[in-house]
């Protein structure tokens, strides 16, 4: 039976008949014997091998370099050497797949950029099989985090006819060849059909069923860009609940990312433990600073002020009626307010149809939570539920009723107060994990130019 090497390490005692299935990190060799570092992905450490000159399978050794699959059958034993508990003493070994000299993951420093062109094998390194685990168990928090309060998973659909953010970065959908606009009724759906950019709107209508549910899926943006924060497939957390105000809204976003960086501490500590030592130092505290700190709530208006009155230069100037950039939002929750802040109700102008109209009629119930290292990693508002006023939005954003009917008819079969944010993914690991990159927090990048693997 085999034993996962984690399984191995974690255990308080010797044993017998342990089988181990791994790869090759390193092999050393002495006159009589030979050391193999295994690794097969189950945690970051390695478990050594000690193989005797007679052991079944040793004949096989030369062969056994990094990279190289093997099974090695022994006993579990108290190791001599330093740093390590156990070691495994090889009964039997067995070469399972060969690794020949053009292997790229030898044992030396790789840069992130090399290893985003051999994304098939990163994930065998410490850094990736670190960053991949997290995301695992993380993927498994979420679930966790929203299941324990009564949230509906829903799955909304991947393909869609409207645009959610009304910004028209989609990617079109088509079986037609040539003018793809000629006649846009005689194509597969009958429309004009796009990757969705986000489940929220489909969301809704189950909210205003089941009252509390979330999505959790992938979605695409044609945004041309070529930051580190960016990428053009990348998966969201959307959340939508009924009878819920800003208020409610705001007070769940703040619980999940402090339920979210305390999950990480108690639940990946040996991965952050490599990420704090060689990606950034700062990342323990940070995640501890984020799970004590009171979350600070500021209206838009009086961050801007804030900003202004700062004294800083940012390299992106500060003006009302801009949203505001990674540079101010790390300001104000590393600098000025010390602390996690969300910053809520935002000018009409920038923001989306959907977003509910505050009495002063010129801001929207939006908010953003913020944390240190990062800036935005949740955005999220109260939904208009008010027919006229949604009717006046969409107006004001040119943006045609009929194209929406279906979410319109929310508005006039038992309308309901409701509210929910977004959360992407990607963005929450990088925060967890303290890679700066966006790149290296999904298995495979999907950027523009770039569709690998």
């Amino acid at each position: 039976m085999r034993t996962l090497i984690k399984q191995v390490l974690a255990g308080s005692e010797a044993r017998q008949a342990v089988t181990v299935k791994a790869w090759v990190r390193t092999r050393r060799d002495s006159k009589a014997f030979s050391f193999l570092e295994l690794n097969d992905g189950s945690c970051l450490g390695n478990l050594q091998a000690v193989v005797d000159a007679g052991t079944p399978g040793y004949d096989q050794l030369p062969q056994m370099t990094t990279g190289a699959s093997v099974v090695v059958e022994g006993n579990l034993v108290p190791s001599p050497a330093a740093g390590q508990k156990w070691e495994l003493r090889a009964t039997r070994v067995e070469l399972v797949g060969l690794a020949d000299a053009s292997y790229p993951l030898q044992k030396k420093g790789h840069t992130a950029e090399f290893l985003r062109t051999i994304a098939h094998l990163r994930p065998r390194s410490n850094l990736y099989g670190a960053v991949f685990r997290v995301r695992s168990r993380l993927a498994f928090a979420v679930h966790q985090f929203f299941q324990e309060r009564d949230f509906t998973y829903v799955h909304t659909p991947i393909i869609t006819a409207s645009d959610c953010e009304g910004a028209g970065e989609m990617f079109r959908v088509t079986t037609l060849k040539g003018n793809i606009e000629e006649k846009p009724e005689t194509d597969f759906f009958g429309k004009r059909a796009y990757l969705t950019v986000s489940g929220q709107l489909e969301g809704e209508t189950f909210a205003c069923a089941l009252s509390n549910i979330y999505t959790f899926g992938p979605t695409f943006r044609a945004e041309n860009s070529n930051t580190a924060r960016h990428a053009a497939e990348f998966w969201m957390i959307e959340p939508e609940m009924a009878f819920c105000d800003l208020q409610g809204d705001m007070d769940l976003g703040e619980e999940f990312i402090k339920s979210m960086a305390g999950y990480a501490l108690q639940h990946c500590a040996e991965d952050l433990g490599l990420f704090s030592k060689f990606i950034d130092k700062g990342l323990m505290a940070r995640l501890q600073f984020v799970v004590e700190r009171p979350f600070v709530r500021v209206p838009y208006t009086e961050a801007v002020e804030i900003l202004k009155q700062s004294g800083r230069t940012f390299e992106f100037p500060v003006e009302y009626g801009q949203n505001l950039q990674s540079e101010h939002e790390r300001f104000l929750t590393e600098e000025h307010f010390k602390s996690p802040t969300t910053v809520f109700n935002y000018p009409k102008e920038i923001k989306p149809f959907y977003m509910r109209l505050n009495a002063d009629g010129k801001t929207v119930t939006a908010m953003d939570v913020l944390v240190p290292g990062i800036g935005e990693v949740i955005g999220g508002a109260q939904r208009e539920e008010r027919l006229d006023q949604l009717l006046e939005n969409m107006k004001f954003h040119k943006l045609d009723p009929k194209d929406y009917w279906w979410y319109v008819d929310l508005r006039r079969y038992g309308s309901v107060p409701h509210a929910g944010f977004g959360l992407g993914f990607e963005r929450l690991l990088m925060f967890l994990t303290g890679v700066p990159n966006i790149r290296d927090v999904i298995p495979f990048a999907r950027t523009p130019g770039n569709a690998e693997f």
